[in-house]
């Protein structure tokens, strides 16, 4: 078994050639948020000779955290950045009613978003030398998105409460349907929350349609309901109202376990994973530049920066020469996941999800 009771980090897949974790290490791991792995691979910034001066690249981003790794490309290439203050649907949805795009480049957000705008015919095609080099699980074949890093899904447990009430640290997805967790589990609704329908779609994909929806069903036996907000599961069992969360397995959650003596629990049987995807906006006035940026987002600078903002345990696992978080991500327990899947088989499983919940989802 492969716990964590400090800090656990933030994962970044925009992947190069797929490596094999350097920390396959020893259960119950001491873990230092400062610790790094280094590695002497250099890759090559393609943005040195690019000069957008006087020009603007318009971006819509998932947070504001990002700002630096945008100044970084200023300072590299003059382009000036603007971010929208809109939701990536606004955006599409506005792309669609006035045939042209309000912004260049779009960066970081749920899968089946990207696949539904590819669809739509509103993302350029882009493969260049850098892109290339990605490994093919994280970026569409065609070359229409990209990843910028991986979402895992992992566990948060109450170590005190668990102990208290006799019971065994959950290893499996197999072990939340044991009984025994009864009322001791909470997850956000998947119909709301990207991590969690990743979670869903991954335990599908890890045990097969028949089996996945069994074990589902007898997980969902333990949850009393499903949390509108994301942050609700980490909250809850830190203060101690459920043993079992299941979470976003990142830095912040992992500030949380060692604030409050917790742990954070990498599944044995399979690591649930979504990436965040990066793609420029079909026929955008300044798609050079959003072409441009890609490229430098896939240098070992922009991905260390991006390693250091997320905070997330993968950069090392996705790009030579990254130094990323070590807080015990191995990489061979991603599940193989179907992400062709991903999003066309969206509405599909949170019907299915819905009829298991009964309700349970409206709280």
């Amino acid at each position: 078994m492969k716990k964590i009771s400090s800090l656990f980090a933030f994962v970044i897949m925009a992947v190069f050639s797929l490596v094999a974790c350097s920390n396959n290490q020893s259960n119950n791991p001491s873990i230092d948020s400062n610790s790094i792995h280094e590695s002497n691979v250099v890759v090559e910034n393609d943005t040195s000779d690019k000069d957008f001066g006087g020009r603007t690249l318009n971006v819509v981003a998932t947070s504001d955290s990002y700002v630096p790794l945008f100044d970084k490309f200023t300072e590299k290439t003059g382009a000036k950045v603007e971010f929208l203050s809109m939701s990536s649907g606004e955006v599409l949805s506005r792309m669609k009613a006035e045939g042209k795009p309000s912004a260049d480049l779009w960066f970081g957000g749920g899968l089946d978003a990207f696949m539904q705008a590819k669809e739509d015919g509103l993302l350029e095609q882009y493969q260049s030398k850098m892109t290339e080099k990605v490994d093919e699980k994280y970026k569409d074949k065609d070359g229409y998105y990209i990843s910028k890093g991986l979402t895992v899904v992992g566990f948060l447990v109450n170590t005190e409460l668990i102990s208290e009430k006799n019971l065994n640290m959950p290893d499996t997805w197999k072990d939340l349907a044991d009984p025994v967790f009864e009322h001791e589990i909470i997850m956000s609704n998947p119909q709301i929350s990207g991590t969690n329908y990743a979670a869903l779609k991954g335990i599908l994909d890890l045990y097969g349609e028949e089996e996945g929806w069994k074990l589902f069903e007898d997980i969902n036996k333990n949850i009393d309901f499903y949390s509108k907000r994301g942050k609700d599961p980490q909250e809850k069992v830190a203060a101690g109202e459920f043993a079992i969360g299941i979470i976003p397995a990142d830095k912040k959650a992992a500030d949380v376990a060692k604030e409050n003596n917790l742990t954070v629990v990498y599944p044995e049987d399979g690591i649930p994973w979504v990436p965040e995807g990066v793609a420029c906006f079909k026929g955008s006035e300044n798609v050079d530049i959003a072409k441009a940026f890609i490229d430098f987002m896939l240098t070992k600078e922009a991905q260390e920066m991006i390693a250091e903002i997320d905070g997330k345990d993968s950069a090392q696992i996705i790009v030579d020469g990254v130094k990323g978080y070590q807080l015990g991500l191995d990489s061979d327990r991603l599940i193989d996941q179907d992400l062709s899947t991903f999003g066309s088989d969206r509405d599909k499983v949170l019907e299915k999800f819905e009829n298991i919940a009964q309700g349970k989802a409206d709280q």
